[in-house]
């Protein structure tokens, strides 16, 4: 199939500018195919719960249960480079598992499993114990224990304590552990990821590639009083399911170095080099900080592969699922056509050697075409109370979202990183990107409004799948794009809530010893300064919590305890939150969704009406959403509320950016069975 798959490919692309088939040939050729809907598509090989791959050897494993093995080890690989139109050659830590028929270790298999699937997941930790920084160091905040390691299921709503989904145990080279993770019945579907989560080396590790989807599929039927799964709604005409697509989105800085160990560097523009002989590592937090990524000049993957192409038909529908899984850096993917009158005039344009003026003159010529509708499905792996459309999704360090497109025409469409120079990490500007393109091929369908067609598309699929009793609620809800009956969390009111708590991330800068100290604490009873700032301490819990008790959370990022230009994506784990309200410095609400703004926020950059405050829109329609990460920029005041359910033990919040997180930015949380009183029981004598 591989094969077959290359060759269509190759005479889908002879014909393309060389603009293209020098950016992209390299990288087709080194994915791994699979097929899924009857359509070839290039995601990470999958381990499904329900098919051969992950039965065991010799006896089949009971009902219900699920056996996988993970080997972590350095893996030799090679990533392409646009700017060099070469490969360089890696050397990164990489999750392997010896059941996948691939050489590709850039990216993590995908884990598929249904509600009530008991996962045995068993880790084994293969990196060499003698590398460097594996040994403690004194101050628990300076990154450390690089091969050590353990696992976090990102999202999930399981236990957070012993063997399951637990980040305070540490997995030392040589040892292999094996994770259970019991999900419940009535867990909802959607897209989650796994990752390794050890305080002082989680940056690293995930941004060498340690990183992979976890999705979770339901065949659940919304019934009155009960919501369904958005799965059993995703249908096409004559029944075929969507096209799925999984894009893992990552930052990998590998860099080669010299005897001295300075990263090497070339050009004009001194981006980060690698010679013919050379193998790139990633092997120090100088390559992960503050603003390194842009001065790096590398390029941000999919899936492990730098500009990888897509293979689609004109009119299907897919849904795309769109993981970040970078350490830092916000990524706003955005899909245009090539104008086909491009193709001859820009026949020798290539990156190859162009400085970043010039990239950014490529780009802008061939992905010249109007941004294509997207429809926002869900955020975080659960489903939107309304289908939203938008031209461009704004992905922050954590966060996932799920797209269904149409590709109106044939063609070829470019997938790019729009600039931005808000609600950015750190504020910075960052420059346009093309990150992969979709070759479309005709298939007699045209779409003239993509809203009106899934639409159309969606309400037949519910007139055929859902109950009769309540089919004409669904059709109503889906005729002005409403998911009501798939929402897996009911809205938390205002009666139910018993508690307040307040965050504050701070960074602070000691300049006497030239670094910055990364805290998290409270805020005053203002609710404008910070108060009780202090790095992570593994011995102490910051947030005692009770069992059942529904709380209302206010979150703040300030810089040396002032407002600040940047922001922190904070992420809490086991329960999930669902947006209030998020204040600009106004005191706007702009989570609230107004349909005429959001548009024309998403339309030509130029000629915006001047009342449009089009600088928040990534928080436009965000109002009562559910999520377990949201950015909280500075000068904005988020409010959020979550519920405290099912499960007990100990567990953090931190900022996404994980680089922060090494550094000391996470607290740590316990959630406890209530006393007589109502206040945190304590089991001892």
């Amino acid at each position: 199939m591989k094969k077959q798959a290359e060759t269509r490919f190759n005479q889908h692309l002879s014909g393309m500018l060389l603009f293209l088939s020098v950016a992209v040939v390299p990288a087709i050729q080194a994915q791994e195919t699979i097929q899924i809907a009857d359509q070839v598509m290039y995601n990470p090989p999958e381990l499904t719960a329900h098919g051969p791959q992950l039965k065991s050897t010799g006896t089949l494993p009971e009902p219900g249960r699920v056996d996988i093995n993970l080997a972590v080890k350095k893996t030799q690989g090679r990533v392409f480079n646009p700017t060099t139109n070469t490969y360089d050659k890696v050397s990164l830590r990489a999750y392997v598992d010896q059941r996948t028929d691939t050489d590709d270790h850039l990216v993590g298999p995908t884990i598929s499993i249904m509600p009530g699937d008991r996962i045995r997941l068993n880790l084994s930790n293969q990196l060499n114990p003698e590398d460097q920084n594996c040994q403690p160091v004194s101050d628990i905040n300076t990154p450390h224990n690089f091969n050590a390691t353990n696992l976090h299921s990102h999202g999930l709503w399981i236990s957070p304590a012993g063997n399951s989904d637990n980040v305070l145990i540490k997995i030392d080279p040589g040892v292999d552990f094996n994770y259970e993770w019991q999900i419940p019945d009535d867990h909802p579907a959607g897209t989650f990821w796994y990752h390794p989560h050890l305080h002082g080396s989680t940056a690293l590790q995930v941004s060498s590639g340690m990183a992979g989807a976890l999705i979770i599929r339901g065949n659940r039927l919304p019934a009155t009083g009960q919501p369904g799964d958005i799965d059993t709604l995703l249908q096409q005409t004559g029944e075929a399911p969507v096209v799925e697509r999984i894009a893992v989105f990552g930052q990998m800085p590998y860099a080669c170095r010299d005897k001295q160990g300075t990263i090497k560097t070339a050009g004009a523009e001194k981006h980060w080099s690698c010679g013919e002989h050379d193998v790139g590592t990633i092997e120090g937090y100088d390559q992960l900080d503050f603003g390194v990524w842009q001065a790096s000049g590398r390029y941000i993957s999919i899936n492990g592969h730098v500009m990888p192409t897509f293979a689609a038909q004109a009119g299907d529908i897919e849904r795309w699922r769109l993981i970040h899984a970078g350490v830092a850096e916000t990524i706003k993917p955005s899909f245009h056509k090539v104008p086909d009158t491009l193709s001859d005039q820009l026949s020798a344009t290539s990156f190859a050697e162009k400085t970043p003026a010039q990239k950014q003159h490529i780009i802008h010529e061939v992905c010249a075409g109007p941004r294509i509708s997207q429809l926002s499905l869900a955020m975080d792996g659960l489903t939107r109370h309304q289908l939203v459309e938008q031209k461009t999704a704004t992905l922050q360090p954590g966060y996932r979202e799920d797209l269904l497109m149409v590709f109106p025409e044939p063609g070829t469409y470019c997938l790019v990183d729009e600039a931005a120079t808000g609600h950015t990490i750190g504020g910075l500007s960052e420059a346009r990107e093309v990150l992969a393109f979709v070759q479309v091929s005709a298939s007699g369908k045209t779409v003239d409004n993509v809203v009106s067609y899934v639409q159309g598309q969606l309400i037949q699929s519910a007139q055929k799948q859902i109950p009769e009793q309540i089919r004409t609620q669904v059709v109503d809800d889906l005729r002005a794009l409403r998911l009501t009956h798939f929402v897996p969390h009911k809205t938390v009111t205002d009666d139910e809530v018993t508690g307040q708590q307040t965050l504050a991330f701070n960074m602070a800068s000691d300049r006497e010893n030239g670094k910055t100290q990364f805290e998290v604490g409270e805020l005053d009873k203002a609710q404008q300064w910070p108060e009780k700032l202090a790095a992570y301490a593994p011995d102490r819990v910051d947030r005692d919590l009770v069992l059942g008790d529904v709380e209302e959370w206010t979150l703040k990022s300030f810089f040396n305890s002032k407002p600040t230009n940047g922001g922190h994506p904070f992420h809490i784990h086991v329960n999930p939150f669902q947006i209030v309200k998020i204040l600009n410095d106004q005191g706007d609400d702009v989570s609230a969704y107004h349909p005429d703004d959001y548009a024309a926020c998403h339309d030509s950059a130029d000629d915006k009406p001047a009342e449009l405050n089009c600088g928040d829109e990534p928080y436009a329609g965000l109002k009562h959403v559910w999520k377990d990460t949201l950015f909280v920029p500075g000068k904005h005041t988020v409010i959020i509320r979550t519920r405290y359910q099912r499960y007990i033990g100990e567990f953090v919040l931190h900022c996404h950016i994980l680089e922060h997180e090494d550094r000391g930015m996470m607290q740590n949380v316990r959630i406890s069975l209530p006393g007589s009183d109502g206040k945190p029981a304590r089991a001892h004598h």
